[in-house]
Formats: C-alpha cells, structure tokens, sequence
C-alpha cells in the first residue's frame, strides 16, 4: 500500500486494465471497477455535500458515512474479503429512525431541490441508488457479501431524510410535487370555504 501511495502516475492502466486489492488485474470495464467507481463517486460527492452549513450532528454522520464508503470500496475492491462491518448498518438505520421521526409525514412526493445542502444531498441519494445498482448487477455474476448492497440501499433512504432535514435547517419546508391530485384536492377545499362564506359560515 505505501508504494501505492507514493507513486500515483504508475501508466500500469495504459492498457486498458486496473489493479485489485488482491493484485489481479481486470478491464476498467468491468462490473466490479463499475461498483467501486461508483462507490468513490458517491464519496466524493458526499465531500462537497460537507462543504455546506449544516447541523454538527448531521455533519458527523456524514463524515463517518464517508468512511464506511471507503470500506466498502475496499472490500469491492478486493474478491472475497470483508471490511465493512454489521454496525455500519446498524448506525445507518438508527441515523434514518432517529432524523425521519423529527419530520411531518409526507403527504406528497417532493421534488429535489429547495436549498443547496438539501439539493446536493438529492444528488448523493442519486448516486447511492446507481452505486447500489452496479453493486447488485456484480452480485449477479460474483460472489459478494450482502452487506454492500443493503448499506447502499439504506443510506440512499437516509440521504432523503437528511435533505429533508436540510431544507427545514432555517425554517424552510420540502418542494412539493404539483401533481393535479392535489390541485383537484385545494380546489375542492378552496369551493367548500367559499360556499360557508355565503352561507355566514365560519371565516
């Protein structure tokens, strides 16, 4: 690994080719360079995601999420080998149980946007379902451990929750969906006011 490190420029991968953790060499194409590309995409992702303000407790979260990423990567990297652990996804879960009990319940779809935090933690949510994707489409033909799947899985659901969490930081709300269901539904509730207004309803 020191070698590694201290010479990045190695042109090994001139020819089409990239090195695993176990030192076998692959096509770049292959589904497993697929699933780690994806995995460091998500990371990195992460990374200007922390770049915003947001709450210490949030902040935290994320870095560590960064990396138990980084585990998974390595352990995509190298066939047949385990470095992400079971309380990875434990803590995400109790992440997700804990941040979506604090918000309204959605009665609506959202769309992902409102403020930067929150729309760059769409985009990681984004990337966590396409990394999730190459992740099972490399266990469809390898051998791989459940537990990358079911974390990418899991962290997708909590980076909807944090984006949540994100655009009510300074008293925003969620950017909902104007689907004609609900347009049919407000104007129904608008008639009903109005007709109570003639009647000397209540105003």
């Amino acid at each position: 690994m020191g070698n590694r490190l201290s010479q990045i420029a190695t042109r090994t991968g001139d020819d089409g080719t990239t090195g695993l953790g176990d030192n076998s060499r692959v096509p770049k194409d292959h589904l497993r360079v697929h699933a780690m590309g994806d995995v460091d995409e998500l990371n990195s992702q992460i990374g200007v995601l922390l770049c915003e303000p947001m709450p210490e407790a949030v902040r935290e979260l994320l870095v560590d999420v960064q990396h138990q990423l980084f585990n998974l990567g390595g352990e995509l990297s190298m066939p047949g080998f385990t470095l992400l652990k079971p309380e990875a996804l434990l803590q995400i879960d109790a992440a997700l149980a804990a941040h979506n009990a604090a918000l309204p319940r959605l009665a609506e779809f959202i769309l992902p946007a409102g403020t930067r935090a929150a729309s760059l933690a769409h985009v990681c949510r984004t990337i966590a379902r396409r990394a999730e994707r190459a992740v099972v489409a490399l266990g469809a033909v390898e051998e791989l451990n459940d537990a990358p799947r079911q974390y990418l899985n899991r962290l997708s659901d909590l980076l909807f929750v944090l984006a949540r969490v994100l655009n009510r930081m300074n008293g925003g709300d969620d950017v909902y969906w104007k689907s004609e269901r609900m347009a049919r539904a407000a104007a129904a509730a608008a008639t009903g006011v109005a007709q109570e207004d003639d009647q000397g309803g209540p105003r």
